[in-house]
């Protein structure tokens, strides 16, 4: 629509000292202030009173000068023309955070709202000059973040705005069908009342709420860090026949930053120094901080055995192998759809495992965990892997959950060490490729922006010389509920230019094999289009499967794994579930 108050929506680069100084003090402010109080709270507090902040007293915590930090820093912006600012509020919010009312903002009779939420709208005038808000709130770190609009007071005002702080603030125009949130395109606005339509919006990522979040914030971790080396997990980020990756874990009082190897058996051992990375999640009670290890190994022999040792560790342990690949065509690999770390997908991955002891790998196609922010989630997690991932690589894509609420996946990409070769505007180890024998895996994060990654995958699949292509990546293109047409558009036709033979999803949970598809209809045989395929580690209660005229095997009752065996131009799989009845199984020939 034309922009009834002829904006210049020209975003004015911040090339001045003093701007940039106002960027970093800011974000230097807001966080110092939560880290004093924080401190502070683990000083004075035990862990009980922790677990039971409350928000109507919260505000006691802070002194004056730091009320007026959280109350003016959390988003700051310049206008050069006198304007109202509306302060679009979650209505469902538990408590209005404080500096709303306080600082002037009247709440009006407008609102607006998404099929997520009501928001309240409120205003204020301002004269030309900065004007700063305050924090989201001291409760739910994942609510609906507010989001901001903001027009002239004069109507034939040009106005001009500087995000001052964060600095790459993006702007839209405010108007029904207009997307809020930088991290959840689809969720967009209704009901935007007349009078606001053409108004200035900036959008915002949901997350940012956890800024200030500290009432049931505070967590424990039940597998907290120790002087014993821990979480164990091989992956590549090279040659699957001649190198792998190891990861581990300590406390941070113990320097375990070294692991030895030999050929089974063998006599002659080498040792490699692994890269330390101390890591910190602040709401943890009883870890709060563990140092994380890499140790990259290369050079090694295809088709061997290997026995690894880590500092700390006195004994060759049984468990702790790895095998290379072999310069033959045949292997198998697990991959599971969301595991959200349940302690039932532990009890299948240990199923899967007993029952197919050649798996080189296996894989989970997204949501790793529900809150990918959260290390004590990560850690549930790994305490059901522990005694598969210290023995065959963990490869993996992140799902919504894991890339969380717009604030990134950096808990995921710290914890894995997989290839480099992510796109540009992908973050790396996010978005990855790597063959094994004669298959090419594309790993693909589809919470990352999807056109960016286009011409990536066309590369990868061009200069691919596999007999099997496979693409794994957490939102499934064809499903009943939430059909991806951005991925359907951006993705498939390069899929079947290539022929790319499967694709492996998850986040619907259920299970659901497509007949082959080739430009979104089904052609007669695998040869002539790819398999589309979801699946859920976890149990799922949906039984009422609509009708999809594409889909070949269905079944609503979840928990399940694949196994896929590759054997030169022979593809066989099969899906089975937490009983150990197989769903389904089809074999594919080139």
């Amino acid at each position: 629509m034309i922009n009834k108050y002829l904006y210049s929506l020209t975003i004015l680069v911040l090339l001045s000292l003093s701007a940039i100084g106002g960027n970093n003090q800011a974000d230097r402010h807001v966080k110092s202030v939560m880290d004093r109080v924080i401190a502070d709270l683990y000083k004075n507090s035990d862990k009980i009173d922790l677990m039971k902040l409350d928000g109507a007293n919260i505000l006691d915590l802070f002194t004056p000068e730091e009320k007026e930090i959280l109350a003016t820093t959390h988003q700051i912006l310049h206008v050069n023309v006198p304007v109202i600012v509306s302060v679009m509020q979650n209505r469902s919010q538990k408590r209005v955070p404080f500096w709303l009312p306080q600082k002037g903002f009247t709440k009006t009779s407008l609102s607006m709202n998404n099929t997520q939420t009501t928001y309240d709208v409120w205003q204020k005038k301002f004269p030309a000059g900065d004007i700063g808000l305050g924090v989201d709130g001291f409760e739910n770190g994942l609510a609906l973040h507010y989001f901001v609009s903001v027009r002239p007071v004069n109507q034939g005002d040009q106005l001009k705005v500087i995000p001052v702080f964060p600095a790459d603030q993006k702007m839209a125009v405010l108007d029904n069908g207009t997307s809020t949130y930088l991290d959840w395109d689809e969720l967009v606005l209704k009901n935007v009342p007349e009078e606001m339509k053409g108004e200035l919006l900036f959008r915002t990522t949901r997350g940012r709420s956890a800024e200030s979040h500290l009432v049931g914030a505070f967590r424990r971790t039940p597998s907290p860090s120790t002087a014993d080396p821990d979480q164990i997990i091989l992956t590549w980020s090279g040659d699957p026949s001649t190198t792998v990756d190891v990861q581990w874990r300590t406390n941070p009082a113990t320097i375990a930053d070294q692991i030895t190897f030999r050929e089974k058996g063998g006599n002659e051992t080498k040792s490699v120094k692994a890269q330390m990375l101390k890591m910190e999640d602040r709401m943890l009670m009883n870890d709060r901080y563990t140092l994380h290890y890499t140790a990259q190994i290369s050079g090694l022999k295809p088709g061997k055995t290997y026995q690894y040792k880590i500092t700390g560790q006195a004994n060759w342990l049984e468990k702790q192998t790895f095998q290379t690949a072999a310069k033959d065509a045949r292997f198998s690999f697990l991959w599971f759809g969301d595991t959200h770390f349940s302690p039932t997908f532990g009890e299948i991955l240990k199923k899967a495992d007993a029952e197919h002891p050649d798996a080189a790998f296996f894989s989970i196609v997204g949501d790793l965990v529900s809150d990918g922010l959260n290390r004590d989630q990560w850690d549930a997690l790994f305490s059901y892997t522990k005694e598969t991932s210290c023995r065959i690589p963990f490869m993996s894509v992140p799902g919504n959950h894991d890339n969380r609420a717009g604030l990134g996946a950096k808990l995921y990409c710290d914890l894995f060490s997989y290839p480099l070769n992510a796109p540009a505007g992908v973050p790396k180890k996010q978005t990855y490729s790597f063959t094994y024998k004669n298959t090419l895996f594309l790993m693909i994060d589809a919470t990352s922006p999807i056109d960016a990654q286009s011409a990536w995958i066309e590369k990868e699949l061009a200069a691919s010389k596999a007999t099997w292509k496979i693409a794994m990546f957490h939102f499934a293109p064809y499903n009943w509920e939430e059909p991806y047409l951005d991925i359907q558009a951006a993705w498939i036709p390069i899929f079947d230019k290539y022929h790319v033979d499967m694709v492996y999803g998850g986040h619907l949970h259920y299970y659901m094999r497509s007949k082959p598809m080739r430009g979104g209809k089904i052609v007669p045989n695998s040869k002539e289009g790819t398999l589309y395929m979801i699946s859920v580690g976890i149990p799922n209660h949906d039984h009422n499967l609509p009708e999809e005229p594409y889909a070949e095997v269905r079944n609503a009752a979840g928990h399940l794994y694949q196994y896929v065996k590759i054997d030169g131009q022979t593809l066989h799989l099969e899906a089975v579930n937490r009983q150990g009845t197989m769903i389904d199984s089809f074999t594919l020939q080139k």
